[in-house]
């Protein structure tokens, strides 16, 4: 199930792409996103481990590693999120129940294509694109 890992990743992403020239502490982060600097430090870990982002031991801040043109939301979302799939079934349904008994086989195909929806969307948006709607918005 997706949390707010995404969400909170691409944040970080926008800040740091929009302020090249600032070595931005995950303090700083922190409070654009209003959350702990801990998280900060455990997003900016799996991004770096992914290869987006890039930090020097003993020095504050972090840099993309690819344009913001390159890198997809897919990118992001792969870095940061488990890997097991967006849906998961219950576990155990009584295979004396016609409906627990057939309900995992007749979900899989529709949960299968909501996920490839999904991997398609992000696919297609990159973090560029978000920095384009956030000037925008202002």
């Amino acid at each position: 199930m997706i949390n707010s890992r995404l969400a909170v990743s691409v944040h970080i992403l926008a800040l740091i792409a929009t302020h090249p020239d600032q070595a931005l502490s995950s303090e700083y982060i922190a409070g654009s996103v209003n959350t702990n600097p801990v998280v900060i430090r455990r997003l900016t870990g799996l991004l770096r481990h992914a290869g987006l982002l890039k930090t020097v031991a003993g020095k504050t801040g972090a840099t993309l590693t690819k344009d913001p043109a390159a890198i997809t939301l897919l990118m992001v979302y792969r870095a940061v999120e488990p890997k097991e799939t967006l849906f998961s079934m219950h576990e155990h349904p009584n295979p004396a129940c016609p409906v627990g008994r057939n309900i995992q086989s007749t979900l899989d195909d529709t949960f299968v294509r909501a996920q490839q929806a999904l991997e398609a969307e992000l696919e297609a948006e990159t973090l560029s694109d978000i920095i384009h709607r956030l000037a925008t918005a202002r």
